[in-house]
């Protein structure tokens, strides 16, 4: 084939419309409804043909209709109005700055592998990247020194379309980066800025982009260029694709890959959060790096690491996590070993549960967590999962004492909400709920809402819901060359004055999509009725492998072309952010129902939430901590089943029952003015319980307080003095591991009335043999409390026991507990190393009982 030299065109603006370049090119406005109206205003059609990106917009607008848009008046004023509230938003005194105005130092690089900030920005799956695209906003809107770091893929994730059977097909569409919002990194010489990463038998080339999120820069790593290989060229096309290779390879590129982009650039950073195990190699360069350029050893340099980082997780199954068998770690990182002076069992120990077990392949999550000196849940539940799951990484401590913290989820708000319903919010709560999402003084204002025109407002969402769903519909029975009676059908299904429920979220096994398909005949009923008839419009994806989810979809499909179901149930094909968005704000309902406790958090039905929509789910994830029976539906009461027949058979009448009793009734309930007064009771309770707290800026707040602050502080702290306390920190876990065995409890002797009554103390005594350790290096304690049956003490209190004398070579330790409740206690004496630097928890084996 030929080769041609490659160029690009650039609009050629009137000089007004200049600004439109810097507007196009941060995502600030898609956060932004009057910035949004003003580059729909460019060109109604063409906005919705280049699927909502302005850049691709100005690029594409003929310039006759540029010079048109330069010569209007009121276009101009437009453009001068959302300049002028940009340059508000970055005048404002953010809460970072009047929190932490001595903290101005600390910089924090959040890794992910997939941000999803915008459908014209298609680099995210669901919710992961939802996630981390709305903590970039609201890090931007509360002013976080943060910098995100990802990959920039040339495909990123498939587009759905199901073939005539309903079987679901994938479609990779290429990203043209120069119609994306990102800018290639140069030098001062004009040359893209490249970082290399070593491979088994090569390197690997990357080139930097940048986006602006608001105040926020976010940083992606390309090696689709032309000094790779063909093969390492496909390591940034497309997100969760190709085979174990090509996921480690993008994921030795996303952690160690965006360190060396980070310092390519000059962004120092302290503080390092990694979301989800995917960027845990950071961990391996920056070892490296402190080895290498400041002199410290290996223990030394893990010790600066693990006071820095922050792990989050978001899995609640092992067989979520990634894993890599050591023989792929051996091929991968052999040369790095190598270069560290690690053996390969050490360096296999990093993400191993037991450091002992040779066949134990490496998790990123357990290599993540041993070297975060925080790490977190995404829900309260999942934090206590989390514990459960990872207890064995601690041996010895109780499942409450395991290190895993909980921060839950939320939603970037000013992203999700309706246009109409933010304009009665700036209304009747006032214009600074948006810039105060967390204050739960404007959200009770929601009383103050007149229900004639909170209700208008909502019909008016449906109304456009229903409608997109059959343009939609329509497009989709079109590709596949359906006939006049099948476009006809698109055009009438559904009614915008039925009660709409919404189910959309990847279609995974465990988030049962066909659990309302249980009984048909009861469904059919349900969905018939002339006097309360209701409606199902469902949408998501299935991973390209997994066989079982697409079989959900395509049991659905089948399900919605049943004379009983045609007009009641749709398919939306491609779910994405415009999907979601239209579906969040026009439902009645959002239903949710996982097998608990398999959903981490789900952030989709607080969208829902924050425009007036109801929940209806299984209490799992956040909805096991914000649902309080005025704001919604529970499915079940928290129960957790091994039997899974068993559990949809009673999840499924639950389920039932509570639509046809509850749920429905209360929407048709209708007074003489036409409105659905209890219903409108509970929209209002649920916005002004959920939006508060189920929002990003309460979350990165509590980010912020609980862990970037002190990561900041323990980093400064260990660095101070030339590393002196993390050298120090490493002495005492190397004295740990060639001393521990020497420490042994020789006995526990106790003394208590005969007949032990409620408010007697008990007074302990233990002797120790301390071996080659100072009574100032042991924690000796007593835990207490309830004990089970099966001889657990689950939920103890720990008391400290006083070192009291030694006796020979003996030390002698004393303490009491005080028995506060009736029944069976027990208790035992265990030792630990002190905690003298905040770290001893991540050092393994460390415990003994008596």
């Amino acid at each position: 084939m030929p080769k041609y030299r490659k160029f690009n065109v650039v609009p050629s603006l009137p000089e007004n419309l200049k600004p439109l370049e810097a507007l196009s090119e941060n995502l600030l406005w898609c956060w932004n409804p009057e910035a949004i109206n003003f580059l729909r205003r460019i060109d109604p059609t063409m906005w919705k043909e280049v699927y909502h990106n302005p850049k691709e917009l100005v690029g594409a607008v003929p310039q006759a209709r540029l010079e048109e848009l330069s010569n209007d008046d009121s276009f101009i004023a437009q453009l001068n109005r959302v300049q002028e509230e940009q340059e508000e938003y970055y005048s404002l005194e953010t809460w970072f700055d009047s929190t932490y105005p001595d903290d101005s130092e600390m910089k924090v690089a959040y890794f992910s592998f997939e941000f999803g900030l915008d459908e014209s920005l298609p680099i995210y799956s669901g919710g992961l990247g939802i996630l981390a695209g709305d903590h970039l906003k609201s890090a931007s809107d509360i002013g976080i020194p943060l910098t995100g770091v990802g990959l920039l893929y040339s495909h990123g994730y498939f587009q759905q379309y199901l073939n005539i059977d309903g079987w679901q097909q994938e479609f990779y569409p290429e990203n043209d980066f120069s119609k994306l919002p990102v800018t290639l990194q140069k030098d001062t010489k004009g040359k893209p800025i490249l970082i290399e990463v070593d491979l088994p038998n090569n390197k690997i080339y990357a080139q930097i982009w940048k986006v602006e999120v608001g105040r926020i820069s976010l940083i992606l790593l390309d090696t689709n260029i032309s000094k790779n290989n063909k093969e390492d060229r496909e390591i940034t096309s497309r997100l969760y694709g190709g085979d174990i290779h090509m996921r480690i390879k993008q994921e030795i590129l996303l952690g160690m890959g965006g360190v060396k982009a980070l310092k390519a650039l000059g962004i120092e950073i302290n503080v390092f959060h990694m979301n989800e195990g995917h960027a845990a190699f950071l961990i391996l360069q920056r070892l490296k790096d402190y080895m290498q350029n400041e002199g410290v050893n290996f223990n030394e340099a893990v010790s600066l690491i693990q006071a820095s980082s922050v792990f989050t997780t978001h899995t609640p199954v092992p067989a979520g996590i990634d894993i890599f068998s050591p023989e792929l770690i051996a091929a991968y990182f052999q040369g790095y070993m190598n270069e560290l002076g690690v053996s390969n069992e050490h360096f296999l120990s990093l993400g191993r549960i037991n450091r002992e077990d040779n066949n134990e392949p490496f998790s990123m999550a357990v290599f993540a967590l041993k070297h975060s000196l925080y790490s977190n849940g995404v829900s309260k539940l999942h934090g206590r999962v989390s514990r459960e799951m990872w207890h064995n990484v601690w041996e010895g401590l109780s499942t409450n004492e395991i290190p895993i913290d909980s921060v839950t989820n939320g939603i970037h708000i000013t992203t999700w909400i309706s246009h109409e319903l933010r304009g009665i919010f700036d209304r009747y709560l006032g214009p600074s709920w948006k810039r105060k999402p967390v204050d739960k003084k404007y959200w009770e204002r929601v009383e103050a809402i007149p229900n004639t025109e909170l209700w208008r407002t909502h019909e008016r969402r449906r109304e456009r819901l229903v409608d997109f769903a059959r343009r939609r519909l329509r497009k989709q029975l079109l590709k596949k060359g359906a006939g006049k009676q099948e476009l006809d059908y698109a055009d009438e299904v559904l009614d915008p004055e039925s009660l709409t429920i919404g189910f959309a979220r990847r279609f995974a096994t465990y988030k049962r999509g066909n659990l309302i398909f249980s009984n048909l005949e009861r469904l059919a009923k349900i969905l018939n009725n002339k006097d309360m008839p209701v409606q199902f419009i469902f949408a998501g994806k299935a991973h390209p492998k997994d066989d079982a989810g697409k079989t959900f979809i395509k049991e659905i499909v089948h399900h919605m072309r049943e004379v009983e179901f045609k007009h009641k149930v749709v398919f939306i094909e491609d779910y994405d952010m415009n999907v979601a968005r239209y579906l969040v704000q026009g439902v009645d309902v959002w239903l949710n129902n996982p097998r608990r406790p398999h959903e981490a958090s789900g952030t989709s039905g607080m969208k829902a939430a924050v425009n007036g929509a109801l929940n209806f789910s299984i209490l799992d994830g956040w909805w096991d901590e914000a649902y309080n029976s005025k704001n919604g539906w529970a499915i079940g009461d928290g129960e957790e089943y091994e039997d899974h027949e068993y559990q949809d058979e009673v999840e499924s009448k639950a389920l039932y029952d509570i639509l046809e009793n509850d749920v429905i009734p209360t929407f048709y309930e209708r007074g003489r003015d036409g409105l659905p007064r209890g219903w409108m009771e509970m929209m209002k309770n649920t916005i002004a319980t959920i939006a508060p707290k189920f929002n990003t800026n309460r979350m990165v707040r509590d980010y912020t307080q609980k862990f970037y602050i002190p990561a900041f502080k323990k980093s400064n702290e260990f660095k101070n003095e030339n590393n002196k306390i993390s050298k120090e920190a490493s002495a005492f876990k190397e004295k740990i591991e060639q001393h521990w065995h020497e420490v042994v409890i020789n006995s526990v002797t106790e003394k208590s009335p005969d007949t032990v009554r409620v408010g007697d103390k008990f007074e302990i005594k233990a002797e120790l043999n301390i071996g080659g350790f100072s009574p100032e290096d042991l924690t000796v304690e007593i835990y207490y409390g309830h004990i089970q049956q099966d001889g657990e003490l689950p939920e103890g209190k720990l008391v400290e026991m006083s070192y009291e004398k030694h006796n020979g070579d003996k030390a002698i330790y004393h303490g009491s507990i005080e028995c506060g409740i009736s029944g069976e206690q027990g208790y035992g004496v265990r030792v630990r190393p002190k905690n003298k630097f905040g770290l001893c928890e991540h050092i393994p084996k460390v415990l003994t009982w008596n």
